[in-house]
């Protein structure tokens, strides 16, 4: 029922980022300004979706590795993929030390798993399974293209946004008889990026704990994850990575984010608070769910 609740709630989140591009290309430029967004914004996402697995793995200086150079990694994997009946990802390696781990790829038969060094060392084997199969749930979710939708949908409100500005410049469209389509277009500007980011740090805060519950069940043991998750934190605190544009495009995917945030950009944060996180799966722990 939970996850149904997830679902249900992410479609609604979607629908209202519609509607918010929706208005905005009537404001800016009716259907005309609208469609250009679109195709823009859609054309950008879409590559970005389809290169998402390259685009993480050289964010993070990641490597593939063998079974014979990592049985271990292989070993827990395929037994994960196994249960959950989904196909064999590829292996990586990141050489980082801050610990952190994340999956991409277009769809489960072309996933990637990416570890850093970091991570390798920190945990133990009963929490690493935990770390690998919450990666594995948000590749089984395709969270992937749910996120590059998001991305698109949000993209598409902030070039609204833009053509905005330069409407208002410019002197408004020629219908406008009044100041009311001058205030829709400054309203635009200042608040329709802030509220398609909002939506879209909602959808992405929704579909982390969905995997942190999914994977939790995948492994069996919501303790081991929370217990990850809470030495992952104060390691990933202790050596934050530089906030590199390419690595910051894409943190959202990561189980921790890489990079530390402060002020506003902080309201804006694709990952729910740990505290948060690790509350609910030592509540499933209790329940044993």
């Amino acid at each position: 029922m939970r996850r149904w609740d997830n679902g249900v709630r992410t479609a609604l989140l979607l629908g209202l980022m519609a509607g918010l591009v929706l208005a905005a290309g009537a404001l800016v430029g009716g259907r005309t300004g609208l469609l250009v967004a679109l195709v823009v914004a859609l054309g950008v996402n879409g590559w970005a979706w389809y290169r998402s697995d390259r685009l993480a793995l050289r964010a993070m200086r990641a490597f593939p590795v063998t079974e014979t150079q990592a049985p271990g990694l292989y070993a827990v994997v395929r037994e994960l993929a196994t249960q959950a009946r989904q196909p064999m990802p590829r292996l990586y390696v990141s050489p980082t030390d801050q610990p952190n781990a994340f999956a991409t790829g277009r769809t489960p038969r072309r996933a990637a798993l990416c570890c850093t060094q970091g991570i390798l060392e920190l945990l133990d084997r009963r929490q690493l399974r935990a770390v690998l199969a919450h990666e594995l749930s948000h590749v089984h979710n395709r969270d992937v293209l749910l996120g590059s939708v998001a991305g698109a949908l949000a993209a598409v409100v902030t070039y609204l946004a833009h053509l905005a500005t330069f409407s208002a410049l410019l002197g408004g469209r020629s219908d406008e008889r009044d100041g009311d389509g001058l205030l829709g277009a400054l309203l635009l500007v200042l608040l329709g990026p802030m509220a398609a980011g909002m939506v879209r740090m909602a959808v992405s805060r929704g579909r982390e704990y969905e995997a942190d519950a999914d994977g939790a069940r995948l492994c069996g043991d919501p303790q081991a994850l929370a217990d990850a998750l809470r030495r992952i934190a104060a390691e990933a605190a202790a050596r934050p990575l530089p906030p590199e544009r390419q690595l910051v495009a894409q943190s959202h995917l990561m189980i921790a984010p890489p990079c530390r945030r402060g002020g506003l950009a902080a309201l804006f944060a694709t990952h729910p608070p740990m505290g948060e996180r690790i509350a609910r799966l030592e509540q499933m722990a209790r329940e044993g769910r």
